[in-house]
């Protein structure tokens, strides 16, 4: 029982950092894009996506399996322990089956299409996320070879993957995701001093009935130069400028 119990937190950690990036570092780089006024405020939203992506999207799919019960179960050593469904490989097939029961003649298909628009709106995600790292990486010495190298290896390992087992796929994939979480992880460590201060600067304003806005140099957080000026003041009037669908603009109270 504690082999099973083992192996199924393992399998968890691996796929819920896949399905939620936390810890990975890749987040940062579409978070970024957001204009706010205060950087804690995007932090928030990322954090809750989390609990939204993990507990209530993979657990949706994971209690639709269970309910169904399309799905099999094998211990360590590979005996199998449950068969719910003969012959379908772990992975995709098990939602394919139990949204077919459910839902005949359409289920298998409806997940088909999810799939390759998930795939495909993953590889334009890391495509970004990676030429932004090529443009950090350019920013003092122009090198625009790198771009195309990197546009060339994105495709070969597209072709590579999609004539390959899931197996290596998944195996490759839990190395390089395994290496981006250790690297990340220092760096979070590194840098959590400014990080809580500018939660705390965060919470403080709010707590004053305040819009919160940011001025790294009131913290002294330094290289902060995306907030030089009055950027914070310039992010809070498009915040106002553009409500919520059905919402109305706040009165200025942040100065």
């Amino acid at each position: 029982m504690g082999a099973v119990l083992g192996f199924a937190i393992q399998w968890g950690v691996k796929r819920g950092i896949y399905s939620n990036e936390a810890g990975q570092g890749t987040g940062p780089h579409a978070s970024s894009a957001a204009a706010v006024s205060h950087p804690a405020k995007q932090g928030l939203v990322q954090a809750f996506s989390v609990y939204i992506d993990t507990l209530f999207v993979c657990s949706a799919t994971a209690f639709m399996l269970l309910i169904t019960g399309q799905y099999n179960v094998q211990g360590p050593d590979g005996a199998a322990l449950y068969t719910g469904i003969a012959g379908v490989a772990a992975g995709p097939g098990y939602v394919q089956t139990a949204m077919e029961s459910i839902m005949p003649g359409f289920g298998s298909v409806f997940v088909a299409l999810a799939l390759f628009f998930f795939a495909f709106t993953t590889i334009i995600a890391y495509y970004y996320i990676a030429e932004t790292n090529v443009a950090f990486i350019n920013r003092k010495a122009r090198r625009p070879w790198l771009v195309f190298a990197l546009k060339v290896g994105l495709m070969a390992a597209t072709v590579y993957g999609t004539v390959k087992t899931a197996d290596l796929a998944w195996g490759l994939g839990d190395i390089g995701v395994g290496l981006m979480a250790w690297l990340n992880i220092v760096a979070i460590i590194l840098m959590q001093k400014p990080a809580l201060a500018c939660l705390r600067d965060y919470e403080a304003q709010k707590a004053q009935g305040l819009d919160p806005v940011f001025h790294p140099e009131r913290l002294g957080i330094v290289n902060a130069a995306y907030w030089a000026g009055r950027r914070a003041e310039s992010n809070l009037d498009a915040e106002r400028d553009d409500p919520p669908p059905g919402g109305k603009p706040e009165p200025a109270k942040a100065g």
